[in-house]
Protein backbone atom coordinates (compact mmCIF):
# COMPACT_ATOMS: atom_id res chain seq x y z
CA UNK A 1 0.00 0.00 0.00
CA UNK A 2 1.40 3.25 -1.00
CA UNK A 3 1.50 6.50 1.88
CA UNK A 4 -2.14 7.21 -0.07
CA UNK A 5 -3.98 4.47 0.67
CA UNK A 6 -2.69 4.44 3.96
CA UNK A 7 -3.67 7.96 4.79
CA UNK A 8 -6.96 7.35 3.33
CA UNK A 9 -7.29 3.86 5.41
CA UNK A 10 -6.55 5.36 8.64
CA UNK A 11 -8.92 7.93 7.91
CA UNK A 12 -11.46 5.56 8.04
CA UNK A 13 -10.44 3.65 10.93
CA UNK A 14 -9.74 6.77 12.99
CA UNK A 15 -12.90 7.32 14.03
CA UNK A 16 -13.63 3.68 14.88
CA UNK A 17 -11.08 2.52 17.17
CA UNK A 18 -10.93 5.64 19.09
CA UNK A 19 -12.07 4.48 22.68
CA UNK A 20 -12.24 0.83 21.92
CA UNK A 21 -10.72 -2.10 23.89
CA UNK A 22 -8.46 -4.48 22.59
CA UNK A 23 -9.32 -7.87 22.66
CA UNK A 24 -8.10 -10.95 21.30
CA UNK A 25 -4.75 -10.59 19.10
CA UNK A 26 -4.63 -13.90 16.42
CA UNK A 27 -0.68 -14.86 14.19
CA UNK A 28 -2.27 -15.50 10.91
CA UNK A 29 1.18 -15.52 9.55
CA UNK A 30 5.24 -15.02 10.26
CA UNK A 31 4.19 -11.43 9.83
CA UNK A 32 0.73 -10.74 9.94
CA UNK A 33 -1.60 -9.79 12.64
CA UNK A 34 -5.67 -9.86 13.31
CA UNK A 35 -6.91 -7.35 16.24
CA UNK A 36 -10.44 -7.73 17.45
CA UNK A 37 -10.93 -3.91 19.16
CA UNK A 38 -14.73 -5.07 18.73
CA UNK A 39 -15.64 -2.89 15.97
CA UNK A 40 -19.49 -2.80 16.19
CA UNK A 41 -19.14 -3.69 12.42
CA UNK A 42 -18.25 -7.27 13.65
CA UNK A 43 -14.79 -6.81 11.65
CA UNK A 44 -11.04 -6.87 12.78
CA UNK A 45 -7.93 -4.93 12.09
CA UNK A 46 -5.44 -6.95 10.15
CA UNK A 47 -1.99 -5.65 9.94
CA UNK A 48 0.40 -7.06 7.23
CA UNK A 49 4.53 -6.67 7.81
CA UNK A 50 5.46 -8.73 4.89
CA UNK A 51 8.02 -6.90 3.07
CA UNK A 52 6.36 -7.52 -0.22
CA UNK A 53 3.09 -6.48 0.37
CA UNK A 54 2.79 -4.43 3.76
CA UNK A 55 -0.66 -2.82 4.58
CA UNK A 56 -3.84 -2.17 7.23
CA UNK A 57 -7.28 -2.40 7.11
CA UNK A 58 -10.14 -4.32 8.83
CA UNK A 59 -11.61 -7.45 7.60
CA UNK A 60 -14.68 -9.31 7.85
CA UNK A 61 -13.85 -12.90 9.00
CA UNK A 62 -15.42 -15.04 11.56
CA UNK A 63 -14.01 -16.30 14.64
CA UNK A 64 -13.76 -20.59 13.42
CA UNK A 65 -11.62 -18.58 10.32
CA UNK A 66 -9.06 -16.64 12.35
CA UNK A 67 -8.35 -19.37 14.99
CA UNK A 68 -8.16 -22.17 12.02
CA UNK A 69 -5.83 -20.01 10.20
CA UNK A 70 -3.76 -18.84 13.65
CA UNK A 71 -0.14 -19.67 14.26
CA UNK A 72 1.03 -20.20 17.92
CA UNK A 73 1.59 -16.76 19.21
CA UNK A 74 4.81 -15.67 19.06
CA UNK A 75 6.80 -14.40 21.91
CA UNK A 76 5.72 -10.28 20.35
CA UNK A 77 1.81 -11.08 20.65
CA UNK A 78 2.42 -12.61 24.08
CA UNK A 79 4.22 -9.29 25.10
CA UNK A 80 1.45 -7.36 23.71
CA UNK A 81 -1.16 -9.16 25.72
CA UNK A 82 0.88 -8.65 28.70
CA UNK A 83 0.85 -4.84 27.92
CA UNK A 84 -2.31 -4.25 26.50
CA UNK A 85 -4.80 -6.10 27.96
CA UNK A 86 -7.65 -4.43 28.69
CA UNK A 87 -6.23 -1.20 27.05
CA UNK A 88 -8.18 1.04 25.62
CA UNK A 89 -7.29 2.92 21.91
CA UNK A 90 -6.60 7.26 22.83
CA UNK A 91 -5.91 7.81 18.90
CA UNK A 92 -4.84 5.99 15.78
CA UNK A 93 -2.73 8.55 13.93
CA UNK A 94 -0.27 8.26 10.78
CA UNK A 95 3.00 10.27 10.43
CA UNK A 96 2.66 13.03 7.97
CA UNK A 97 4.99 11.55 4.79
CA UNK A 98 5.15 8.27 6.14
CA UNK A 99 4.19 4.45 5.99
CA UNK A 100 3.88 4.54 9.64
CA UNK A 101 0.59 4.14 11.84
CA UNK A 102 0.66 4.75 15.58
CA UNK A 103 -2.04 3.55 18.10
CA UNK A 104 -1.70 4.96 21.09
CA UNK A 105 -2.88 3.11 24.06
CA UNK A 106 -3.39 3.26 28.09
CA UNK A 107 -3.74 0.67 30.09
CA UNK A 108 -4.47 0.24 33.21
CA UNK A 109 -3.04 -1.68 36.64
CA UNK A 110 -4.29 -3.21 39.78
CA UNK A 111 -4.13 0.44 41.99
CA UNK A 112 -5.70 2.06 38.90
CA UNK A 113 -2.36 3.43 37.53
CA UNK A 114 -2.58 4.66 33.52
CA UNK A 115 0.39 2.94 31.50
CA UNK A 116 1.04 4.52 27.88
CA UNK A 117 1.90 2.08 25.32
CA UNK A 118 2.27 2.96 21.70
CA UNK A 119 1.83 0.18 18.78
CA UNK A 120 3.79 1.41 16.04
CA UNK A 121 2.45 -0.32 12.41
CA UNK A 122 5.97 0.23 9.70
CA UNK A 123 4.53 -0.36 6.32
CA UNK A 124 7.83 0.61 5.46
CA UNK A 125 8.61 -2.39 2.36
CA UNK A 126 12.08 -4.11 3.59
CA UNK A 127 11.93 -2.29 6.89
CA UNK A 128 8.14 -3.06 7.41
CA UNK A 129 7.70 -4.36 11.06
CA UNK A 130 5.46 -4.22 13.86
CA UNK A 131 6.85 -2.34 17.23
CA UNK A 132 5.25 -1.87 20.84
CA UNK A 133 7.09 1.42 22.58
CA UNK A 134 7.51 2.24 26.09
CA UNK A 135 5.50 5.55 27.39
CA UNK A 136 8.86 7.08 26.32
CA UNK A 137 9.05 6.01 23.12
CA UNK A 138 11.51 3.24 23.40
CA UNK A 139 10.96 -0.21 21.46
CA UNK A 140 9.73 -2.76 24.29
CA UNK A 141 9.82 -5.72 21.22
CA UNK A 142 9.45 -6.15 17.31
CA UNK A 143 7.31 -8.59 15.15
CA UNK A 144 10.16 -8.85 12.80
CA UNK A 145 13.90 -8.99 13.53
CA UNK A 146 14.78 -4.82 14.02
CA UNK A 147 17.26 -3.60 11.72
CA UNK A 148 18.68 -0.06 12.27
CA UNK A 149 19.15 2.83 14.27
CA UNK A 150 15.94 3.59 16.83
CA UNK A 151 14.56 0.28 15.52
CA UNK A 152 16.27 -2.36 17.92
CA UNK A 153 15.16 -3.19 21.62
CA UNK A 154 15.30 -0.40 24.29
CA UNK A 155 16.24 2.55 21.19
CA UNK A 156 14.15 5.52 21.31
CA UNK A 157 12.40 4.56 18.22
CA UNK A 158 12.93 6.67 15.25
CA UNK A 159 11.23 5.63 11.66
CA UNK A 160 13.83 4.25 9.23
CA UNK A 161 15.21 6.97 6.80
CA UNK A 162 13.46 7.81 3.31
CA UNK A 163 15.29 6.86 0.44
CA UNK A 164 16.73 9.99 -1.14
CA UNK A 165 15.36 10.99 -5.21
CA UNK A 166 18.86 10.03 -5.64
CA UNK A 167 18.54 6.16 -4.30
CA UNK A 168 15.10 5.91 -6.21
CA UNK A 169 15.71 7.97 -9.24
CA UNK A 170 13.26 10.16 -10.39
CA UNK A 171 10.52 7.77 -10.61
CA UNK A 172 6.74 8.38 -11.44
CA UNK A 173 4.68 7.48 -8.17
CA UNK A 174 3.15 4.66 -8.80
CA UNK A 175 -1.00 4.28 -8.89
CA UNK A 176 -2.77 2.85 -6.15
CA UNK A 177 -3.09 -0.83 -6.24
CA UNK A 178 -7.50 -0.47 -6.31
CA UNK A 179 -10.23 2.08 -4.99
CA UNK A 180 -13.47 2.09 -3.14
CA UNK A 181 -15.26 1.49 -5.63
CA UNK A 182 -18.78 0.15 -5.28
CA UNK A 183 -17.67 -1.46 -1.71
CA UNK A 184 -18.95 -0.21 1.47
CA UNK A 185 -15.54 0.91 2.56
CA UNK A 186 -11.81 1.23 1.39
CA UNK A 187 -10.69 -1.70 4.00
CA UNK A 188 -13.66 -3.97 1.57
CA UNK A 189 -12.01 -2.93 -1.35
CA UNK A 190 -8.45 -3.58 0.17
CA UNK A 191 -9.95 -6.68 1.57
CA UNK A 192 -11.31 -7.88 -1.78
CA UNK A 193 -8.50 -7.39 -3.69
CA UNK A 194 -5.70 -8.70 -1.06
CA UNK A 195 -8.42 -12.15 -1.16
CA UNK A 196 -8.29 -12.10 -4.73
CA UNK A 197 -4.57 -11.32 -5.43
CA UNK A 198 -3.88 -14.39 -2.56
CA UNK A 199 -6.36 -16.59 -4.20
CA UNK A 200 -4.28 -15.77 -7.49
CA UNK A 201 -1.31 -16.58 -5.80
CA UNK A 202 -2.22 -19.91 -4.52
CA UNK A 203 -3.53 -20.85 -7.86
CA UNK A 204 -0.53 -19.89 -9.85
CA UNK A 205 1.63 -21.61 -6.84
CA UNK A 206 -0.17 -24.80 -6.94
CA UNK A 207 -0.27 -24.41 -10.84
CA UNK A 208 3.86 -24.53 -10.78
CA UNK A 209 3.49 -26.87 -8.59
CA UNK A 210 1.87 -29.35 -10.44
CA UNK A 211 3.93 -28.37 -13.63
CA UNK A 212 6.92 -29.31 -11.87
CA UNK A 213 5.50 -32.46 -10.48
CA UNK A 214 4.69 -33.65 -13.91
CA UNK A 215 7.77 -32.49 -15.77
CA UNK A 216 9.64 -34.58 -13.30
CA UNK A 217 7.94 -37.81 -13.88
CA UNK A 218 8.20 -37.26 -17.66
CA UNK A 219 12.19 -37.01 -17.14
CA UNK A 220 12.19 -40.19 -14.94
CA UNK A 221 10.06 -42.33 -18.01
CA UNK A 222 12.34 -41.03 -20.50
CA UNK A 223 15.56 -41.31 -18.00
CA UNK A 224 13.77 -45.00 -17.66
CA UNK A 225 13.72 -45.21 -21.13
CA UNK A 226 16.82 -44.74 -22.10
CA UNK A 227 18.49 -46.96 -19.66
CA UNK A 228 15.71 -49.89 -21.14
CA UNK A 229 17.31 -49.15 -24.76
CA UNK A 230 21.08 -49.09 -23.42
CA UNK A 231 20.34 -52.67 -22.15
CA UNK A 232 18.76 -53.84 -24.90
CA UNK A 233 21.82 -52.56 -26.61
CA UNK A 234 24.37 -54.64 -24.28
CA UNK A 235 22.83 -58.07 -24.85
CA UNK A 236 23.41 -57.57 -28.54
CA UNK A 237 21.90 -59.33 -31.58
CA UNK A 238 19.99 -62.63 -30.33
CA UNK A 239 20.39 -63.70 -34.06
CA UNK A 240 23.81 -62.66 -34.33
CA UNK A 241 24.94 -64.90 -31.29
CA UNK A 242 22.48 -67.81 -32.55
CA UNK A 243 24.07 -67.46 -35.82
CA UNK A 244 27.96 -67.40 -34.56
CA UNK A 245 27.07 -70.21 -32.32
CA UNK A 246 25.87 -72.41 -35.15
CA UNK A 247 29.23 -71.60 -37.71
CA UNK A 248 31.71 -73.15 -34.46
CA UNK A 249 29.85 -76.00 -34.28
CA UNK A 250 29.73 -76.40 -38.08
CA UNK A 251 33.59 -75.63 -38.18
CA UNK A 252 34.12 -77.94 -35.50
CA UNK A 253 36.83 -80.38 -37.89
CA UNK A 254 37.81 -77.59 -39.98
CA UNK A 255 38.55 -74.36 -38.14
CA UNK A 256 41.86 -72.96 -38.17
CA UNK A 257 43.40 -71.69 -35.36
CA UNK A 258 45.99 -68.61 -34.88
CA UNK A 259 46.05 -68.06 -30.85
CA UNK A 260 42.55 -66.22 -29.95
CA UNK A 261 41.84 -65.63 -34.12
CA UNK A 262 39.68 -68.47 -35.21
CA UNK A 263 39.15 -68.98 -39.43
CA UNK A 264 35.43 -69.96 -40.04
CA UNK A 265 33.99 -70.91 -43.00
CA UNK A 266 30.63 -69.07 -43.42
CA UNK A 267 28.19 -71.74 -44.97
CA UNK A 268 25.28 -69.79 -44.39
CA UNK A 269 26.08 -67.13 -46.60
CA UNK A 270 26.53 -67.27 -51.03
CA UNK A 271 30.22 -68.43 -52.11
CA UNK A 272 31.04 -69.58 -48.28
CA UNK A 273 33.68 -66.99 -47.43
CA UNK A 274 35.76 -67.20 -44.52
CA UNK A 275 35.41 -64.96 -42.09
CA UNK A 276 37.69 -64.17 -38.77
CA UNK A 277 36.35 -64.59 -35.02
CA UNK A 278 38.21 -63.74 -32.11
CA UNK A 279 37.64 -66.07 -29.00
CA UNK A 280 39.15 -66.59 -25.61
CA UNK A 281 42.66 -68.71 -26.78
CA UNK A 282 42.70 -71.42 -24.00
CA UNK A 283 38.42 -72.07 -24.76
CA UNK A 284 37.40 -74.65 -27.42
CA UNK A 285 35.35 -74.18 -30.08
CA UNK A 286 32.22 -75.76 -28.36
CA UNK A 287 32.86 -74.05 -25.27
CA UNK A 288 32.61 -70.47 -27.14
CA UNK A 289 29.44 -71.89 -29.03
CA UNK A 290 27.79 -72.87 -25.80
CA UNK A 291 28.89 -69.56 -24.37
CA UNK A 292 27.35 -67.70 -27.81
CA UNK A 293 24.32 -69.99 -27.84
CA UNK A 294 24.06 -68.75 -23.90
CA UNK A 295 24.03 -65.09 -24.92
CA UNK A 296 21.47 -65.45 -27.83
CA UNK A 297 19.07 -67.16 -25.12
CA UNK A 298 19.65 -64.11 -22.76
CA UNK A 299 19.45 -61.38 -25.64
CA UNK A 300 16.14 -63.03 -26.59
CA UNK A 301 14.56 -62.98 -23.37
CA UNK A 302 16.03 -59.65 -22.44
CA UNK A 303 14.51 -57.75 -25.79
CA UNK A 304 11.16 -59.35 -24.92
CA UNK A 305 11.04 -58.15 -21.40
CA UNK A 306 12.19 -54.78 -22.73
CA UNK A 307 9.94 -54.60 -25.51
CA UNK A 308 7.34 -54.81 -22.70
CA UNK A 309 8.60 -52.65 -20.86
CA UNK A 310 9.11 -49.68 -23.36
CA UNK A 311 5.79 -50.26 -24.46
CA UNK A 312 4.57 -49.13 -20.61
CA UNK A 313 6.97 -46.90 -20.28
CA UNK A 314 5.77 -45.16 -23.83
CA UNK A 315 2.00 -45.20 -22.72
CA UNK A 316 2.89 -43.77 -19.64
CA UNK A 317 5.06 -40.86 -21.11
CA UNK A 318 1.80 -40.41 -23.55
CA UNK A 319 -0.54 -40.20 -20.68
CA UNK A 320 1.72 -37.31 -18.92
CA UNK A 321 1.59 -35.47 -22.23
CA UNK A 322 -1.94 -35.85 -21.79
CA UNK A 323 -2.00 -34.35 -18.23
CA UNK A 324 0.31 -31.45 -19.10
CA UNK A 325 -2.14 -30.65 -22.31
CA UNK A 326 -4.93 -30.40 -19.81
CA UNK A 327 -3.37 -28.67 -17.00
CA UNK A 328 -2.36 -26.04 -19.22
CA UNK A 329 -5.72 -25.87 -20.32
CA UNK A 330 -7.32 -25.52 -17.18
CA UNK A 331 -4.10 -22.73 -16.30
CA UNK A 332 -5.26 -20.53 -19.69
CA UNK A 333 -8.33 -21.00 -17.78
CA UNK A 334 -8.07 -19.88 -14.68
CA UNK A 335 -10.41 -22.58 -13.63
CA UNK A 336 -9.82 -23.05 -9.68
CA UNK A 337 -12.40 -25.66 -9.46
CA UNK A 338 -10.89 -28.34 -12.23
CA UNK A 339 -7.63 -27.38 -10.71
CA UNK A 340 -8.99 -28.82 -7.46
CA UNK A 341 -10.00 -31.66 -9.70
CA UNK A 342 -6.94 -32.17 -10.77
CA UNK A 343 -5.58 -31.86 -7.79
CA UNK A 344 -7.34 -35.01 -6.02
CA UNK A 345 -6.86 -36.86 -9.09
CA UNK A 346 -2.94 -36.43 -9.22
CA UNK A 347 -3.10 -37.28 -5.09
CA UNK A 348 -4.59 -40.71 -6.35
CA UNK A 349 -2.46 -41.26 -9.08
CA UNK A 350 1.46 -40.64 -7.37
CA UNK A 351 0.83 -43.59 -5.89
CA UNK A 352 1.02 -45.19 -8.81
CA UNK A 353 2.65 -42.98 -10.96
CA UNK A 354 5.82 -43.41 -8.18
CA UNK A 355 5.75 -47.61 -8.18
CA UNK A 356 5.90 -47.61 -12.01
CA UNK A 357 8.88 -45.27 -12.40
CA UNK A 358 11.02 -47.19 -9.89
CA UNK A 359 9.72 -50.67 -11.13
CA UNK A 360 12.82 -52.87 -12.73
CA UNK A 361 15.88 -50.14 -11.21
CA UNK A 362 17.61 -52.53 -8.75
CA UNK A 363 18.66 -51.29 -5.25
CA UNK A 364 17.91 -51.13 -1.74
CA UNK A 365 15.75 -48.15 -2.33
CA UNK A 366 13.31 -49.75 -4.44
CA UNK A 367 12.89 -52.36 -2.27
CA UNK A 368 12.44 -50.38 1.33
CA UNK A 369 9.54 -48.96 -1.25
CA UNK A 370 7.86 -51.65 -1.97
CA UNK A 371 7.89 -53.01 1.31
CA UNK A 372 6.82 -49.49 2.87
CA UNK A 373 3.74 -49.60 0.38
CA UNK A 374 2.89 -52.68 1.41
CA UNK A 375 2.91 -51.94 5.11
CA UNK A 376 0.95 -49.08 4.50
CA UNK A 377 -1.90 -51.21 3.41
CA UNK A 378 -1.42 -53.66 6.02
CA UNK A 379 -2.84 -51.06 8.28
CA UNK A 380 -5.98 -52.56 9.83
CA UNK A 381 -8.55 -50.25 10.44
CA UNK A 382 -6.30 -46.79 9.93
CA UNK A 383 -8.10 -43.81 8.78
CA UNK A 384 -7.04 -41.92 5.98
CA UNK A 385 -7.41 -38.00 5.51
CA UNK A 386 -6.00 -35.75 2.76
CA UNK A 387 -5.16 -32.65 4.22
CA UNK A 388 -5.69 -29.04 2.68
CA UNK A 389 -2.22 -29.03 1.23
CA UNK A 390 -2.78 -32.78 -0.53
CA UNK A 391 -0.83 -34.55 2.09
CA UNK A 392 -2.20 -37.93 3.17
CA UNK A 393 -2.66 -38.34 7.18
CA UNK A 394 -3.09 -41.66 8.95
CA UNK A 395 -4.70 -41.82 12.00
CA UNK A 396 -4.22 -45.20 13.94
CA UNK A 397 -7.28 -47.02 16.08
CA UNK A 398 -6.36 -49.22 18.58
CA UNK A 399 -2.95 -49.93 20.36
CA UNK A 400 -1.74 -52.27 18.30
CA UNK A 401 -2.62 -50.06 14.94
CA UNK A 402 -1.02 -47.29 16.51
CA UNK A 403 2.45 -49.56 16.82
CA UNK A 404 1.70 -50.47 13.35
CA UNK A 405 1.40 -46.65 11.86
CA UNK A 406 4.26 -45.48 14.01
CA UNK A 407 6.96 -48.34 13.80
CA UNK A 408 6.09 -50.12 10.52
CA UNK A 409 4.87 -47.58 8.14
CA UNK A 410 6.18 -44.48 8.79
CA UNK A 411 9.12 -43.45 7.50
CA UNK A 412 12.28 -41.34 9.45
CA UNK A 413 11.18 -38.16 7.72
CA UNK A 414 7.08 -38.58 8.03
CA UNK A 415 5.71 -36.17 10.72
CA UNK A 416 4.08 -38.11 13.77
CA UNK A 417 1.74 -36.21 16.37
CA UNK A 418 0.22 -37.11 19.41
CA UNK A 419 -2.33 -35.67 22.14
CA UNK A 420 -0.03 -34.60 24.90
CA UNK A 421 -0.82 -36.42 28.45
CA UNK A 422 -3.91 -38.04 27.20
CA UNK A 423 -4.27 -41.24 25.59
CA UNK A 424 -5.14 -41.51 21.85
CA UNK A 425 -4.58 -41.97 18.01
CA UNK A 426 -0.85 -42.17 17.10
CA UNK A 427 -1.17 -39.49 13.69
CA UNK A 428 1.11 -39.92 11.19
CA UNK A 429 1.65 -37.17 8.26
CA UNK A 430 3.44 -38.92 5.15
CA UNK A 431 6.33 -36.57 3.39
CA UNK A 432 7.07 -37.69 0.23
CA UNK A 433 9.67 -35.42 -0.43
CA UNK A 434 12.70 -35.88 1.89
CA UNK A 435 14.05 -33.03 3.22
CA UNK A 436 11.05 -30.93 2.47
CA UNK A 437 9.17 -29.22 5.61
CA UNK A 438 5.46 -29.89 5.64
CA UNK A 439 3.56 -27.05 5.16
CA UNK A 440 2.26 -25.66 8.65
CA UNK A 441 -1.40 -25.56 7.54
CA UNK A 442 -1.20 -29.50 7.30
CA UNK A 443 0.81 -29.64 10.98
CA UNK A 444 -2.67 -27.62 12.20
CA UNK A 445 -4.85 -29.90 10.69
CA UNK A 446 -3.61 -33.09 11.48
CA UNK A 447 -2.98 -31.61 15.24
CA UNK A 448 -6.76 -31.48 15.17
CA UNK A 449 -7.11 -35.02 14.28
CA UNK A 450 -5.00 -36.58 17.12
CA UNK A 451 -6.40 -34.05 19.62
CA UNK A 452 -10.04 -35.43 18.30
CA UNK A 453 -9.36 -39.13 18.69
CA UNK A 454 -8.25 -39.05 22.29
CA UNK A 455 -9.76 -38.39 25.49
CA UNK A 456 -9.30 -34.76 25.27
CA UNK A 457 -11.56 -34.37 22.35
CA UNK A 458 -14.27 -32.90 24.49
CA UNK A 459 -11.78 -30.00 25.72
CA UNK A 460 -11.78 -26.19 24.21
CA UNK A 461 -7.94 -26.48 23.53
CA UNK A 462 -5.42 -29.56 23.65
CA UNK A 463 -1.87 -29.62 23.60
CA UNK A 464 -0.38 -31.57 21.14
CA UNK A 465 3.59 -32.42 20.73
CA UNK A 466 4.80 -33.21 16.84
CA UNK A 467 7.89 -34.04 15.62
CA UNK A 468 9.62 -36.20 12.93
CA UNK A 469 9.58 -40.13 13.00
CA UNK A 470 13.28 -40.24 13.60
CA UNK A 471 12.93 -38.99 16.83
CA UNK A 472 10.68 -42.00 18.28
CA UNK A 473 12.05 -45.30 19.75
CA UNK A 474 10.08 -47.80 21.59
CA UNK A 475 11.31 -48.48 25.29
CA UNK A 476 12.13 -52.14 25.54
CA UNK A 477 9.39 -54.26 27.15
CA UNK A 478 6.90 -51.43 27.03
CA UNK A 479 2.92 -52.09 25.87
CA UNK A 480 1.38 -51.67 22.45
CA UNK A 481 1.34 -47.86 21.56
CA UNK A 482 4.03 -46.29 23.79
CA UNK A 483 6.20 -44.27 22.38
CA UNK A 484 10.03 -42.19 23.46
CA UNK A 485 10.32 -39.13 21.96
CA UNK A 486 13.99 -37.65 21.77
CA UNK A 487 13.03 -34.18 20.77
CA UNK A 488 9.57 -32.32 19.73
CA UNK A 489 7.36 -29.39 20.05
CA UNK A 490 4.07 -28.91 20.91
CA UNK A 491 0.72 -26.97 19.46
CA UNK A 492 -2.64 -25.79 20.95
CA UNK A 493 -5.30 -26.50 18.95
CA UNK A 494 -8.93 -26.96 18.95
CA UNK A 495 -9.90 -30.63 18.60
CA UNK A 496 -12.19 -31.69 15.51
CA UNK A 497 -11.94 -33.83 12.04
CA UNK A 498 -11.45 -30.90 9.14
CA UNK A 499 -9.92 -32.61 6.71
CA UNK A 500 -11.69 -34.43 4.41
CA UNK A 501 -11.52 -38.30 4.59
CA UNK A 502 -10.48 -40.62 2.18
Amino acid sequence: MNDQLIAAVVAELAPALAGRMLGKVWQLSRVALAFDFRLSDGRYLLVSVDPAAPRIYSIARTVRELERQSLTPSSFVLTMRKQLGGARVLRVEKDEGERVVRFSFASYDAVGDTHDFVLVAQLTGRAANLLLLDASGRVLDTLRPPRGEGQEIADLYQPPPRRSNSDEGERVPKPPPFSRGTHASLSAAADAYYQALETTRAFDARAAAHRARLRALAEKQKKLRRNLEKDLATHGDAAEHKRVGDLLLANISTAERRGSQVFLTDYFADDAPTVELEIDEHATLQEEAARRFARYTKAKRAALETAARLEEVNASLASLEQRQLELERIIAARDAAALEAFDETAARGAKGNRASSSRGVAGKDDHRTKAQIKAAEQVAGARRYRSSDGYEILVGRAAKDNDQLTFKVARSHDLWLHAADYPGSHVVVRNHTRGADVPHRTIIEAAQLAAHFSQAKRDAKVSVHYTPRKFLSKPKGAAPGLVRMSSFRTLLVEPREGVERI
